[in-house]
């Protein structure tokens, strides 16, 4: 993601002035990090936290995409609140299209509330090197789908989901950047939605878009607030 990240800011005619990972968390105090307009975060759920906390104390505008983080995100919604001039923005997943997939998993789901005859189920598949599951993208699925169907309460990832569960499998194989599976099945029928990602160009370039969004913003900021579905 970082490469590709690199490339499209490039492409679109931005400087990148610092790049951290794990051998130089010092620069995070270097005159070139903190002369950013904006830090693109995608690294791992043990360090996302820290890493987009400490952005934020150096004055530098967040947009994060790291995921299996999000127990800690109300931490740092405090910690934006509690700063006027802080800004972050955060998203499970930056692809336009998987954005839209969500507002059509949302009004989908309101259609299924009057249906109790359908029960629900997901799947997400991605890359062996992906450490999180279920992804990120697959929890704002499964909770567009709670807040829009009274019957359905949690998410959970056991074989055998309580009623008012709603089932995610996931897999990991190959390089798949990311496939996410909706069924609403009956006993007489299936309907289906689907999302499949060919690259991570589309996380990547919507990632930078959302940075150039951001420069002039402040708050706890989404993809809602930009795209406005």
């Amino acid at each position: 993601m970082g490469h590709a990240i690199e490339k499209f800011a490039l492409q679109r005619g931005h400087e990148i002035v610092s790049i951290i990972d794990v051998d130089n968390q010092c620069d995070f105090d270097s005159e070139q990090f903190k002369s950013a307009d904006v830090a693109i975060e995608f690294t791992t759920p043990s360090t996302a936290y820290d890493n987009c906390l400490r952005a934020i104390k150096q004055g530098v505008k967040v947009v994060s995409g790291s995921t299996g983080w999000t127990d800690r995100i109300p931490q740092l919604r405090q910690a934006v609140e509690n700063n006027e001039n802080a800004t972050f923005f955060y998203s499970s997943n930056y692809s336009i299209g998987v954005n839209i997939f969500f507002a059509v998993n949302k009004y989908l789901a309101r259609i299924m509330n009057g249906f109790g005859q359908y029960d629900v189920s997901m799947k997400e598949i991605h890359h062996i090197h992906k450490l999180d599951h279920p992804s990120g993208t697959a929890i704002t699925l499964a909770n567009g789908i709670i807040c829009n169907i009274d019957r359905k309460t949690a998410w959970t990832e056991s074989d055998t989901p309580a009623a008012g569960e709603v089932r995610i499998e996931h897999e990991r194989t190959g390089e798949v950047p990311g496939t996410h599976i909706i069924r609403y099945k009956s006993a007489v029928d299936q309907i289906t939605i689907s999302h499949e990602a060919f690259s991570r160009d589309g996380f990547a370039l919507g990632a930078v878009v959302a940075a150039e969004w951001v420069s002039d913003k402040t708050g706890f900021l989404g993809m809602d607030d930009m795209l406005k579905f």
